[in-house]
């Protein structure tokens, strides 16, 4: 009876973050997402909690249950607390942290279940693999919180680390075939495999720049879940297996059209140690031109008597908590009659969908954001192009330039529209380090500033209008 209401219970959670990640898919239909998913988790908590022990026949001392809810409690104060007070710009190294505590869950189940499987030759395949994929999305997605932290500010690159990385995981692959082959009880070698695969995600992440983020966090991501599959496997829970399953084929999807996004290939991005920006300040050609600097009335004039805008969100968007006075901007805009679209870069941010939930948080309309895909051919009808925080994503140097390193990446291609207003702090290169083309061009006029100060400047124009 309580093996077939388990499985029941199961099958609900695992239909839960089914439909979950479904509707993550929509921007309108993510928050119900997120709670269908938690719904799900929630039953498979209480459902391992109260009824897995009755199946497996074990004897739960109370005090055990006091300690667990002990646990959920202060991990839930502690997650909702981070969470709740969260910036938008401190959302990707979050995303990053709350990653890492995954993997440092499905390593730590390694730990201690190795010495009660000794013997049992797939279960101590699923306890190794675990622990060593855990272990690697721990520290790996640790480094990365401090690259977008800005804790590990100066790039990193050992002598021959490609050598050194290899070296390191074949090291690995036989460690951890030793401990699969013979089923050595010596608790040293697991502990040993364990330290190793943790320096092999630091070595893994630490060379990789700032600006392959995004790839990165995809990346950890489907590691994470990877290891929480094998768990699902270990323990013959079908909840763990499906969320496992779920979340590493989602980041891997994801990874793959981040790559895709950047005309970069998965090795690239792990070998290749792009986006720091001292390694890519030099490289392009040098641009010749000059920078035509505009006013609020210059902007607030342009956008007022436009008939179709498209504005371009970036991470400098999100540094200035912009979104809302952008948003004011965009519906005085449609009040006034005119067509105003937002153009989504894949990789624009510091992580997958980061532009989505900001604008979201300043309830702009979801119909109004619009893929690059989609929108790259109406920018060639569009008289405004608002350009907010946004760099190497509108660089015209993806296209004319080959010798940059961004060459090939897909861009928007603001630089088609009529006219181009950039809004930004200086003329700093972006997370690529390369100078942008688009400033140069005769149809870019520079709004310099910080963007909430800026635009709440364009706002008081248009309004006088």
């Amino acid at each position: 009876m309580e093996t077939a209401l388990l499985n029941i219970i199961y099958l609900i959670a695992s239909v839960g973050f089914i439909i979950g990640l479904k509707m993550l898919g929509s921007p309108k239909t993510a928050r119900k997402g997120n709670l269908y998913a938690a719904f799900g988790m929630l039953l498979a908590i209480l459902g391992t909690i109260f009824i897995y022990p009755k199946t497996a026949h074990i004897e739960v001392p109370g005090f055990v249950y006091i300690l667990i809810f002990a646990a959920i409690l202060i991990g839930t104060v502690i997650g909702w607390g981070i969470a709740v007070k969260v910036e938008m710009t401190k959302m990707p190294e979050l995303v990053s942290f709350f990653n890492g505590m995954g993997g440092a869950t499905a390593a730590l189940i390694g730990l201690m279940e190795f010495s009660h499987n000794v013997g049992h030759t797939s279960k101590m395949f699923m306890i190794i693999a675990g622990l060593v994929i855990g272990s690697i999305s721990f520290s790996g997605s640790m480094i990365a919180w401090g690259k977008l932290s800005g804790k590990l500010r100066k790039p990193v690159r050992l002598p021959k680390y490609n050598i050194l990385n290899t070296l390191l995981s074949l090291v690995i692959i036989a460690v951890a075939g030793y401990i699969i082959a013979t089923q050595v009880a010596n608790p040293v070698y697991i502990y040993v495999l364990f330290g190793l695969a943790l320096l092999y995600g630091v070595l893994f992440v630490l060379p990789i720049g700032g600006a392959d983020m995004p790839v990165v966090i995809s990346l950890l991501n489907s590691f994470t879940g990877l290891a929480a599959a094998f768990g699902g496997f270990l323990y013959d829970n079908m909840a763990m297996l499906t969320g496992g399953i779920l979340v590493g084929s989602a980041g891997t999807i994801l990874t793959v059209a981040m790559t895709k996004a950047m005309n970069r290939s998965l090795s690239a991005v792990i070998f290749g140690a792009f986006g720091e920006g001292s390694a890519a300040a030099g490289s392009g050609s040098k641009i010749q031109g000059n920078i035509k600097e505009a006013g609020p009335s210059d902007a607030a004039i342009l956008l007022n008597y436009a008939n179709k805008v498209i504005i371009v969100p970036g991470y400098g968007l999100a540094v200035a908590q912009a979104q809302h006075v952008l948003h004011e901007l965009e519906e005085l805009l449609t009040k006034k009659g005119i067509d105003v679209k937002y153009a989504i870069h894949p990789v624009a941010g510091r992580m997958p969908g980061h532009m989505n939930v900001l604008l979201a948080e300043a309830n702009v309309d979801y119909d109004k954001l619009v893929d690059m895909d989609d929108i790259n051919n109406e920018f060639a009808n569009t008289d405004v192009v608002l350009v907010v925080g946004a760099n190497d994503v509108v660089n015209p140097a993806a296209h004319n330039d080959p010798s940059s390193p961004i060459y090939g990446m897909p861009i928007l291609d603001v630089e088609n529209a009529k006219n181009i207003i950039v809004n930004k702090r200086s003329m700093k290169p972006g997370y690529a380090g390369i100078e942008n083309e688009l400033f140069y061009n005769p149809k870019t006029s520079m709004l310099f500033g910080d963007a909430k100060a800026a635009l709440t400047k364009v706002v008081q124009e248009l309004k006088n209008m």
